[in-house]
């Protein structure tokens, strides 16, 4: 069991973010789905109620807490009853800001992740492109020096939080022959010139804005690079771990409350004269998305362990994010079957679990780049 579960305040901690859920998202779950957005003025909120720089210095108006911290808002964000908005919380809180806590210039930090630990700027993660996503490597995206600016000109796309963000964590390439060494990370107000987007329908996450963006000649200091000009890569690579972690510890949390709900519903609904759960193949599915889910919370919280001691947990990581996207496939899929045709409905969480899901296994890295890099790790190409 994780320190996070045993100390006073951590269940402090975790009755105050449940007491914001359960009052401020719970209750609107399927109004958020129907505005097809973030809400921007729940940031304000979680600001004031320290939510939204839990690790982070406190120079900056962070909490300067440990990753204990983190899994206890995912997880409590995992039961809003809307995964679309957990998401976009969790792209802002550990996303598109952890390299501008650790790497930015103080006049960035000031300037951007101060208001966005208090919630009066919203952010966003700017890397997928149309012809480049798991293969980071292949991004297109220029930012050629001029002066003291950067001139940018492309394209990204499926960005989270495209109508709230007021800025961009955008990766491009500042220097096309250098390789790994040739990409940056740069902050891009959305309000700059030559920045705009286009929103996407999806198929589920529809509490949350995802976007198409594009920039011509859009002109932003030099200064606004996050740490050193061409060490984007490498900055880009040690952020995508917490953006998998907090994916994977909210999504078990998700499909802890589904399975709770198929349960609900099992014990309640009919079939040939008795109740569904009373049936073994009903009990016997329900028992293995338990186990899947024990498991999947097991190795989430070997990870948050192994960060607070400060251990290298990359391959844990990328092992959970493999394994806990599959899981929740699969107790979703089971869920949805049980719920019979009621699943099929947009009222039904085990419906919109269904579509949910799915993306679990391919944003932050498909499981074929996970399997892929974790060969290499392990050196078997």
């Amino acid at each position: 069991m994780l320190q996070k579960d045993k100390t006073p305040e951590h269940k402090a901690f975790r009755e105050t973010v449940r007491a914001f859920v359960r009052n401020e998202l719970v209750p609107r779950a399927r109004e958020f789905d129907k505005m097809g957005r973030l809400d921007k003025s729940l940031f304000p909120k979680m600001g004031e109620l320290g939510m939204l720089g839990l690790r982070y210095d406190e120079a900056y108006g962070g909490a300067g807490l440990d990753w204990s911290y983190t899994a206890i808002l995912c997880e409590e964000l995992g039961r809003a009853d809307n995964v679309g908005v957990m998401t976009g919380i969790s792209v802002h809180t550990d996303m598109a800001t952890p390299s501008l806590h650790r790497f930015g210039s103080e006049e960035l930090k000031h300037k951007y992740l101060v208001p966005a630990i208090r919630g009066e700027m919203v952010s966003a993660i700017a890397v997928t492109e149309p012809d480049a996503g798991s293969d980071v490597a292949g991004i297109r995206t220029r930012a050629v020096r001029d002066g003291d600016d950067w001139v940018i000109n492309g394209s990204k796309i499926y960005i989270t939080n495209a109508a709230t963000a007021d800025w961009l964590c955008l990766l491009a390439v500042t220097d096309p022959d250098a390789g790994h060494a040739g990409f940056s990370q740069i902050i891009v107000p959305t309000s700059t010139t030559g920045v705009s987007y286009d929103l996407l329908e999806k198929i589920g996450f529809w509490g949350s804005d995802t976007g198409l963006f594009f920039f011509e000649d859009v002109r932003v200091p030099v200064s606004n690079t996050i740490g050193e000009i061409g060490a984007g890569f490498a900055q880009q690579m040690m952020q995508f771990q917490a953006e998998r972690l907090v994916a994977t510890i909210g999504l078990i949390a998700y499909c802890e409350e589904l399975w709770e709900t198929t349960c609900d519903w099992a014990r309640e609904r009919k079939l040939f004269g008795k109740t569904l759960m009373s049936m073994q193949n009903t009990q016997f599915k329900l028992v293995e998305c338990k186990t899947l889910l024990t498991t999947g919370k097991l190795m989430n919280d070997a990870c948050v362990e192994a960060l607070i001691r400060g251990e290298d947990a990359t391959d844990l990581i990328s092992m959970a994010k493999l394994h806990v996207g599959r899981v929740c496939r699969r107790v979703a899929d089971v869920c949805f079957q049980l719920h019979g045709g009621a699943a099929y409905m947009k009222e039904s969480m085990a419906g919109r679990a269904f579509c949910d899901t799915r993306i679990a296994s391919v944003g932050g890295g498909s499981d074929e780049t996970m399997m892929y890099y974790l060969a290499k790790r392990w050196r078997l190409l």
